[in-house]
């Protein structure tokens, strides 16, 4: 089991990825167009045209691991739209995105910020 809270930076790609590619590919992506280093120990989110599923790329110092979770029924309700290619975000709104919910809406407050 990975535990996905000891990883302080968390990036979305915004735009829509091809599900067919797997480690290599999605490393490629973001070396080239998010413009990050995969093997820093970040989380990667990537998101499928129909937005039904989202792959989870992380490097742990020894390998890579690919996670990929779909949706039984619906669409993941929020995606960020941005000008740019790469969305950052905390821990705390990635738990609120892996349950399907806005995590822009999330209001962490200074107390549990400090512990973060």
């Amino acid at each position: 089991m990975i535990s996905l809270a000891q990883y302080k930076k968390i990036y979305l790609s915004v735009n829509f990825v091809d599900f067919r590619m797997g480690i290599d590919g999605l490393k490629d992506i973001c070396k080239v167009k998010l413009k990050k280093n995969p093997f820093s120990g970040s989380v990667f989110l990537f998101i499928n045209r129909r937005k039904n599923s989202i792959k989870i790329l992380i490097y742990d110092g020894q390998g890579f691991w690919l996670m990929q979770k779909r949706l039984s029924a619906g669409v993941f309700k929020w995606w960020p739209s941005s000008v740019e290619d790469i969305y950052s975000m905390n821990i705390y709104q990635l738990q609120i995105f892996l349950r399907n919910g806005d995590p822009s809406t999330v209001k962490v407050s200074d107390d549990w910020k400090k512990i973060a």
